[in-house]
């Protein structure tokens, strides 16, 4: 075994309680690496690998960073995934005997980063905790820099992946040994998240318990409200342990764990949140372009926080969504009124987090200036709120309490401008502490006498280019020119010889550098302990500060939400108790907001759990089917959050969930393409949905062959329409317009169309909803606009023609045909031409022996160039007086009017009844 340094072995001792961090060892005014975290660190930060003798045969690898700039290295570590445990000395280095003692006094993790530079303004940064039994979930949340702590229990795991989504935690601690459990691993690779074992037991119900009422100083879990939640308490309690050991200080500022109720909220999975775009695009996940980013008015970094979580949860309960409603709208009306609340918002700093830096120890004057400059304007933003209509709002100014003690303390302790660190002194104002004023006076009468000592020795020698100095090493000096050496009194003594000169001391010198560093000593150590008794009155007010953050942020939506309404022209929503979802001339908030002076086409939409269940909508591509029923999704997520909403008036009735399947993408690293990602989207829908919930689906079964696809969907019709136990609100958007012939006789079902134009060969999109179904979906006509080739145009058009006719080569081998028996869609199988190699679905060759046998089968013999027979009642009937009927009619000379009678005589006639 290899015989370390003292040093060495001290380090060695410090790394091993921290085998999965890459250790921060401070040595004077440096933090070094040593061995393996050395060469990582090296790599990452691209700083120099060096070596040194530790005691050992070869030399030790190693790097180290300045003490005064570690941070910004040790959050590039943390940003790329790494742990990084910060080992300080915790002595004075001229009082220890033998080797300095050191002490690791916090681990920085992806999730429990604190430093403001690493955190985004308007965005949590979350820790979260998963536990897991017999297929269920108990899952915490944390926000370090705030002191959020949210649980909350699923038995389902779709919904557990659901909650981590919606949280988007930088990091996940589970129980050790289960960091390679199927959910954990899948955890992983979903969020792209640092997986973190816990210490060992810590998820166990016992200690977890014991953990959370120590920590909160309660006797039970019922003050949390968690008694019938084991599973959260398990991961809450391992969480803060984990916590604990990492932070090694102070966690006062947590907040008491908040349990997640479903039944309060609507539920959006990560599914609909991604698609619906309400917190990034989908293009290059940015705000703008998204819900989030149009309603973001707030000017506060709480506000935004806060706006961004009422996005991804909207309420469920009536009475809440009508105090916000109520809130809003006096905002709105009132713009002198809101116009004040947003000028006072704007003079307050992030009180969440700086609170959560006082109470964690690591608040400089600057934080309690800014928590004392914020806590002063409550008072004005209570008397502008106390005269308003809206309860909401009135309950926010009765809550507010008075912090004038407070910060009359920070005003009357802190210096104007005080510097960034508090260990330097000049933090604390003249005036507050009598024994720190006359150390400053007598630090401040030594400078001045040292700042005259210049001009008297000068004068006194008759050397005109002496001068006094300082430094770290030798203190106060007089310094003089080789040229002028001989001029030096006697009274002189030398104290270091330069290339150019002497510098000396005198007696006097010595005395009064004694008094001022003395002094100086002192102060600095006075001044930081006052600043720390100080700081520590202000977190003695930590759970009111809390609550007044808490208000302030809600206050900053609601004026947020009011101004995004005035802005542009937004109405009341009415939110209703049954299932109606009533739009008169609603727009796309979004798309509205980024058209730049072209008027957004609004449209109605009438939803309800009876003849207005399913909204059946064709057209062609780009002619807004897509835009529209996103618009009705954000609308009833607008009137749920508590916003006006785009329109000329709106009826919502609460919905439970919103549900949508619009776009696909290849999942190729889980092995799924884009039509098996469809499908599990649908299949979640269809598994969870509900009578109250609204579900949108676009152009599904659009991935797979026409038949294929035409049959989905025309199953998942009947599914929504026919199943009492789901029954949802659905748009659905599909370019099978034969849909809409199955669906015709479906009570619930309504038929709407997008307008266009056709122009010669070209089309004009008019993205109106009308109230009727397509018959086309003018594909040539869009891939026109795209600019395909003309030829490519041109060729199309031909094979169109002919598929319409029956005369192509290029044949399906099936077709779908509505069963004028019982309204349901059949799939039959038709011969196909020798010449047909292949099936559309599977890419096989077919052999030409069963092409004979298909044509016998079909009763005649054909060449390969034969139509396709379009078969209505099986073999038997090929030749039946209805077929033949069907054959003589020229479809394209039919009125409207003509073609129901035929359809009329044709199915009296198939049931046995008299033409």
């Amino acid at each position: 075994m290899a015989k370390y340094t003292p040093m060495m072995q001290q380090y060695m001792d410090t790394k091993a309680q921290v085998p999965d961090a890459l250790l921060f060892f401070r040595l004077g005014d440096f933090y070094e690496l040593f061995f393996d975290d050395a060469v990582a660190a090296a790599r990452e930060l691209e700083i120099t690998l060096t070596g040194r003798a530790g005691g050992s045969d070869e030399k030790i690898p190693m790097c180290g960073v300045p003490h005064h700039s570690a941070e910004n290295y040790i959050l590039r570590l943390v940003e790329k995934g790494y742990k990084v445990a910060i080992c300080d000395q915790v002595e004075d280095a001229s009082a220890a005997k033998g080797i300095v003692r050191r002490e690791i006094v916090r681990v920085v993790t992806p999730g429990t980063v604190m430093e403001s530079k690493a955190l985004q303004e308007k965005a949590n940064l979350y820790l979260a905790a998963v536990t897991a039994k017999d297929g269920a979930y108990g899952l915490a949340f944390c926000d370090l820099s705030t002191g959020e702590l949210s649980v909350v229990e699923h038995e389902d795991e779709q919904a557990m992946f659901d909650e981590m989504m919606r949280f988007q935690p930088a990091e996940v601690v589970v129980p050790a040994g289960e960091e390679q459990s199927e959910y954990a691993l899948t955890i992983k690779e979903l969020l792209r998240t640092v997986l973190t074992a816990a210490g060992e037991k810590t998820h166990r119900q016992d200690r977890a318990s014991e953990a959370l009422l120590g920590h909160f100083g309660v006797i039970s879990v019922d003050s949390f409200g968690l008694a019938q939640h084991p599973l959260a308490i398990s991961a809450a309690g391992m969480l803060l342990t984990y916590l604990l050991s990492t932070q090694k200080r102070s966690l006062g500022h947590l907040k008491m764990p908040s349990y997640i109720t479903s039944d309060e909220y609507m539920t959006l999975d990560s599914f609909s949140r991604r698609n619906l775009e309400l917190i990034e695009t989908l293009r290059d996940k940015s705000k703008h372009g998204a819900l989030l980013g149009l309603l973001d008015e707030t000017v506060t970094a709480m506000g935004g926080r806060l706006l961004r979580r009422f996005v991804e949860r909207p309420l469920a309960n009536k009475r809440r969504i009508e105090e916000r409603l109520d809130s809003v709208e006096e905002l709105h009306d009132h713009l002198l009124l809101r116009e004040d609340v947003r000028q006072l918002l704007n003079l307050v700093y992030d009180l969440e987090r700086l609170v959560a830096r006082v109470a964690y120890g690591s608040a400089n004057a600057r934080d309690l200036q800014a928590i004392g400059s914020s806590l002063s304007i409550l008072p004005d933003l209570k008397e502008r709120l106390g005269g308003t209509a809206a309860t909401l709002l009135t309950s926010i100014a009765e809550g507010i309490v008075d912090f004038a003690p407070l910060v009359d303390l920070i005003e009357r302790a802190v210096v104007d401008e005080p510097p960034v660190s508090v260990r330097d002194g000049g933090v604390i104002r003249d005036g507050f502490d009598p024994y720190l004023d006359t150390l400053k006076q007598a630090s401040r009468e030594g400078k001045r006498w040292i700042a005259n000592l210049e001009a008297a020795e000068r004068e006194k020698t008759g050397i005109k280019s002496l001068k006094v100095g300082f430094n770290k090493v030798f203190g106060y000096y007089i310094e003089v020119s080789r040229a002028n050496v001989q001029y030096v009194p006697d009274t002189y003594e030398r104290k270091q010889t330069l290339t150019n000169g002497e510098r000396y001391v005198t007696p006097e010198l010595k005395e009064k550098e004694s008094l001022i560093l003395e002094a100086e000593e002192k102060l600095i150590d006075l001044e930081y302990q006052t600043f720390v008794k100080v700081r520590d009155e202000v977190a003695s007010w930590l759970a009111n500060i809390q609550l007044a953050a808490e208000s302030i942020a809600l206050v900053d939506v609601l004026q947020s939400l009011a101004t995004v309404s005035s802005k542009r022209r937004y109405v009341r929503p009415e939110i209703m108790t049954d299932d109606r979802i009533e739009i008169i001339e609603g727009r796309h908030p979004v798309v509205e907001a980024m058209l730049k002076g072209e008027p957004f086409v609004a449209n109605d939409t009438v939803l309800d759990n009876g003849s207005n269940q399913i909204s059946l909508i064709t057209g062609p591509n780009m002619a807004g089917k897509s835009t529209y029923m996103r618009q009705v999704a954000l609308i009833v997520l607008l009137a749920q959050i508590g916003s006006f909403v785009p329109a000329d008036r709106a009826q919502i009735g609460i919905v439970d969930r919103v549900f949508t399947r619009i776009g696909a993408s290849d999942d190729l690293a889980g092995g799924q393409s884009t039509f098996m990602v469809e499908m599990v989207e649908l299949a979640n829908i269809l598994h969870h949905a509900t009578p109250k919930s609204l579900i949108i689906l676009d152009e599904i079964g659009r991935g797979t062959s026409t038949f294929d696809g035409i049959s989905i969907a025309q199953a998942v019709v009947e599914f929504l329409h026919e199943n009492p136990q789901v029954g949802a609100k659905t748009l659905f958007a599909t370019h099978y317009h034969e849909l809409t012939t199955f669906t015709e006789s479906f009570a619930g079902v309504r038929h709407y169309s997008t307008h266009v134009q056709e122009k010669g060969e070209g089309i004009v999109f008019l993205r109106k909803i009308l109230p009727q179904a397509a018959d086309r979906s003018y594909g040539i006509q869009v891939a026109k606009l795209a600019g395909l080739p003309q030829e490519v145009l041109a060729r199309a058009r031909e094979i169109l023609a002919e598929l319409e006719q029956g005369k192509s080569d290029v044949r399906p081998t099936g077709y779908a045909q509505p069963d004028p028996l019982g309204g349901a869609m059949i799939l039959r199988e038709e011969p196909v031409a020798a010449a047909q190699v292949e099936t559309e679905d599977e890419g096989r060759s077919v052999a030409p022996e069963a092409v004979q046998k298909g044509k016998k089968r079909a009763g005649k013999e054909k060449d390969d160039s034969s139509t396709l027979q379009l078969s209505l009642f099986g073999d038997a009937t090929l030749e039946h007086e209805i077929v033949e009927k069907l054959r003589s009619v020229d479809v394209m000379r039919l009125t409207p009017l003509d073609a129901i009678n035929l359809i009329y005589q044709l199915h009296q006639k198939a049931r046995g009844g008299a033409e």
